[in-house]
């Protein structure tokens, strides 16, 4: 009798690992208008990065981890208010390792500003062309105005001298990428005393995310 060997064919697409990346994080401190100081800090920072289950490569998922603070020393450190605002820059065959013009920077601006404007939501997919950034901001915040209407904020508002966001898995998209794409966490910072209105802006290291 003639034996006939049946061979399955398994048309599963190979898994891929997820990339892990430990990320050293990062301080800043600078002195405002009153001579009140701040400090600005990441830690526990990482990211873990995922190739589509395609395995193609313009697609990825990533997930990041990290906590930002903010501390207050100094004359108004009991008085001020700080609004903190983490989040990530992400750019397609650019290099953002000098987006802030100097690695990290501080400046004096107006009361209610930030130093960094959202052009996507985090969470959702960000589609992105080679040359081309986007902003993402970690927080939304549902809170109402003065008329009780909806409002949303992108930033935590909190009494000094202390306050930090922490944030543990959270995820984006990133499409359409052909090429070499990275990011980088930023946390930006602006403390209202009686009578000045600082902001510092850190940025962490930017890291490869394919």
């Amino acid at each position: 009798m003639l034996a006939v060997t049946v061979f399955a064919i398994d048309h599963t697409p190979a898994a891929t690992a997820d990339t892990f990346v430990p990320l050293p994080g990062g301080t800043i401190t600078r002195e405002l208008a009153d001579g009140t100081t701040v400090t600005v800090r990441i830690d526990g920072e990482s990211a873990k990065i995922s190739p589509s289950m395609g395995a193609t490569p313009m697609h990825r998922n990533v997930w990041v981890t990290g906590r930002g603070s903010v501390e207050l020393a100094g004359p108004s450190a009991a008085t001020a208010t700080i609004k903190i605002s983490p989040g990530y820059l992400v750019g397609c065959q650019v290099d953002i390792t000098g987006a802030s013009g100097t690695n990290n920077e501080s400046a004096t601006v107006q009361p209610g500003t930030m130093p960094i404007a959202p052009t996507e939501s985090f969470g959702a997919g960000i589609i992105i062309g080679p040359g081309a950034s986007r902003t993402l901001l970690m927080l939304d915040l549902e809170r109402p105005d003065d008329y009780g209407q909806e409002d949303h904020k992108r930033y935590n508002k909190i009494p000094g001298p202390y306050t930090s966001v922490t944030w543990i898995d959270e995820t984006f998209a990133v499409d359409g990428c052909g090429g070499y794409a990275q990011a980088r966490a930023f946390v930006a910072v602006e403390v209202a005393g009686s009578n000045f209105v600082g902001n510092v802006l850190l940025w962490g290291q930017p890291f490869s995310i394919g």
